[in-house]
């Protein structure tokens, strides 16, 4: 597989992990094979060949994580410091890409079981014109629309895709949307940059192994799709 020159690859773990309820935040709980969820993640995104790799953690986080790299003998990307909300911590990386960048993929670095046929998938249809790709899968589960009231009502699913990452974008596009003042109302990066009025947004077949580890119970199920990749 050739390697893309002008690619970077942002991995976002500069989480709390709130929800995951632990003393560590959940990229840097242990798998299976002792290290820590973040080392996959980065493993899985360096084995696609397709470009820098730039980590964005927590100030606080910075120590330990090197002090882990030590332990386990591991090279570490550029690390960059995060920020207050994931759009802080995004823009702090992007900051420091440079302007002759072509393509800049953000992922969430507590999703560990990326594959390379997403990663490129991503980098080829931004390639082809659009303005990002988004990885996505079909939604299995029943959905129903909450009102304001608290009163509920049923939707189609077939009309609704669950959204990964690495999503993907055209670098200058993306920095452009970036320079722009943060909303409350920005989940990810394809909202950023769709605020920006850049709706070309295409989304490509993402995997349902790609999850992203958010419970105590999410780590046994990642490790169970380790061992049978």
């Amino acid at each position: 597989m050739r390697t893309h020159t002008g690619i970077y690859h942002v991995i976002v773990a500069a989480g709390s992990g709130s929800r995951f309820g632990g003393e560590l935040p959940k990229q840097f709980c242990p798998l299976a094979d002792g290290r820590p969820v973040l080392m996959t993640t980065i493993d899985n995104i360096r084995s696609s060949h397709t470009g820098e790799v730039i980590l964005v953690l927590s100030h606080e986080m910075i120590e330990p994580w090197l002090q882990m790299c030590h332990a386990h003998h591991y090279a570490s990307p550029s690390i960059v410091t995060g920020g207050a909300t994931r759009w802080h911590s995004v823009k702090a990386a992007i900051d420091i890409i440079p302007n002759n960048a072509e393509i800049i993929t953000v992922h969430d670095g507590a999703r560990p079981i990326v594959t390379p046929r997403i990663i490129n998938a991503v980098i080829e249809t931004v390639r082809q014109g659009a303005d990002g790709a988004i990885p996505a899968v079909a939604v299995t589960d029943s959905l129903r629309h909450v009102n304001a009231d608290g009163h509920s009502s049923a939707v189609k699913r077939t009309e609704y895709r669950a959204v990964q990452t690495p999503q993907g974008f055209n670098a200058s596009k993306l920095k452009a949307a970036y320079s722009l003042p943060y909303r409350e109302t920005f989940t990810d990066d394809a909202s950023v940059i769709e605020a920006a009025g850049m709706d070309n947004l295409v989304l490509v077949d993402g995997e349902t192994t790609n999850i992203k580890v958010t419970y105590p119970g999410d780590i046994a199920i990642a490790d169970l799709f380790l061992s049978r990749q």
